[in-house]
């Protein structure tokens, strides 16, 4: 594999178009004021199926040979990496298989396959998705599709910092933006480095699976200790990704947020700003309503990642009988 770069991110641009959504950057006086500062929200929740992730799968799979074509994908997700792999694979003509948590959101297995894409189902307590995934991409002769761990993937996630220096028509004094494996904010860091150094971006966790925020105070890759379930279910890997952390080590900070702060982010956008943003989508926008990153009269950029909540986890939140 070739190192992940900002001329990668560039390709990846080029390579993207035809398929990706160009998603809008949203500033809202609601969220302005509330904040006391500037904030401009990348809503990736109207990417191809629903999240950011569409970009990475689609840089990955749009380069397959023929002969690979044939014997298809396989890829290990908790939901938007699967819809994104399965939407990319449905779209260039090759088929899908997708490794999943049992306790994967309806919403997410669904869309996996209303893109055509096959389900085998693991307990992610008790069982390995990646020896899973490594074991059927091997039966099969297909090529395996990782969430993070790609260099494809990173550049084309990388998409959604370059776009975001398109739209806006002022310096970002900070990125806010989620992690699990590290892709997507790997690719951000990629882009700020070479067109906004002075911009500080900060990953933003759910509070038990803070993998990210550990390895960064302990300067080395650090998985999180077996902690409760979130329902920031997109944002649960135990380890920042081999080929994302050396990356990764130049952010300028970290915060987590509960999963209060984030259902009261996910109210809050569905009140006032109008927007449908699964938990790990909204930690961003949690961690500043929460106060957990000051924006005070500052510019920041957020990132929603994926709109792919279940229908009942998000009428209890907005209906404010989340959490009990």
């Amino acid at each position: 594999m070739h190192t992940p770069s900002f001329s990668g991110v560039l390709d990846a641009a080029r390579q993207i178009a035809p398929a990706a959504v160009r998603t809008p950057l949203i500033e809202h006086p609601a969220l302005n004021e509330a904040i006391g500062g500037r904030v401009l929200m990348k809503a990736e929740t109207l990417q191809v199926a629903g999240a950011f992730k569409f970009r990475g799968a689609y840089n990955r799979i749009s380069r397959l040979t023929t002969e690979e074509k044939t014997r298809g994908v396989v890829a290990y997700s908790s939901g938007n990496h699967a819809q994104g792999v399965a939407a990319a694979a449905q779209a260039i003509g090759t088929r899908a298989l997708i490794v999943m948590p049992s306790d994967s959101p309806t919403v997410k297995v669904e869309g996996v396959r209303a893109f055509g894409g096959e389900v085998r189902f693991y307990d992610r307590w008790s069982e390995s998705r990646e020896a899973i995934g490594a074991e059927i991409a091997a039966e099969r002769g297909s090529v395996l599709v990782p969430p993070f761990d790609d260099p494809f993937i990173i550049e084309g996630q990388g998409t959604v910092g370059l776009e975001m220096l398109e739209q806006t028509d002022a310096p970002m004094d900070q990125l806010l933006c989620g992690a699990s494996g590290g892709g997507l904010i790997a690719g951000l860091n990629l882009v700020m480095a070479e067109q906004s150094p002075e911009t500080r971006v900060i990953v933003v966790e759910p509070e038990a699976f803070d993998d990210t925020r550990r390895s960064l105070e302990a300067g080395e890759r650090t998985a999180h200790p077996p902690g409760a379930p979130s329902i920031c279910d997109a944002l649960m890997a135990p380890l920042p990704g081999e080929l994302t952390w050396p990356i990764n080590r130049r952010l300028a900070g970290a915060a987590t947020v509960t999963d209060a702060e984030v259902a009261e982010a996910m109210r809050f956008a569905f009140r006032w700003l109008k927007l449908v943003i699964e938990p790990g989508g909204a930690v961003s926008l949690a961690a500043l309503l929460s106060g957990k990153v000051a924006a005070k009269a500052l510019t920041t950029g957020i990132v929603l990642s994926g709109g792919n909540v279940d229908p009942g986890l998000f009428s209890a939140i907005i209906e404010g009988r989340f959490p009990a």
